[in-house]
């Protein structure tokens, strides 16, 4: 693992809220010419600070009018059932993220539906039709107060 400076971690918050910033701009915002930047970026690359970059799309402009977590409960705990509801989870577009958890849920999923009717589909003939899901428990988000994929960096500094 290298060590970052403050340089390197102003670099990461910066990409954190524009992946897609060319070195031009990033080098503006930071004061660094854009070779610098362009060799720190390939440097915390390598280095695997910087996993992947991706375009945010907008749900709603997309028609996904619905968004949820689900809870999952396995009916039991075992390698099988993790692997299968794995299989199940890259199978299925409408679930964009998926986490493994502590305490009564064994999963929680976030889930992007064209509506109401679309993810009662998913859950009724999907997720309970599976044979590893004992339980499912969902909720429907009202509203949105924060999305955000950035992480803190303030504890490097």
């Amino acid at each position: 693992m290298i060590n970052l400076d403050s340089m390197d971690i102003r670099l990461l918050a910066a990409l954190q809220k524009a992946g897609q910033a060319s070195a031009a701009d990033l080098s503006k915002q930071l004061g660094l010419s854009a070779s610098q930047i362009g060799r720190r970026r390939q440097r915390l690359e390598q280095a695997g600070f910087i996993d992947h970059v991706v375009f945010r799309l907008n749900a709603k402009g997309l028609g996904l009018d619905v968004q949820a977590f689900i809870q999952i409960q396995t009916d039991a705990q075992t390698g099988t059932a993790h692997q299968s509801i794995l299989k199940l989870v890259n199978s299925q577009p409408q679930i964009v993220a998926a986490w493994t958890l502590t305490g009564e849920a064994d999963y929680i999923f976030r889930v992007f539906c064209p509506s109401l009717p679309d993810l009662n589909d998913l859950i009724q003939n999907t997720l309970l039709a599976h044979p590893a899901i004992g339980r499912v428990q969902s909720q429907i988000v009202m509203g949105e107060l924060l999305d955000d994929t950035a992480l803190p960096l303030d504890h490097l500094v």
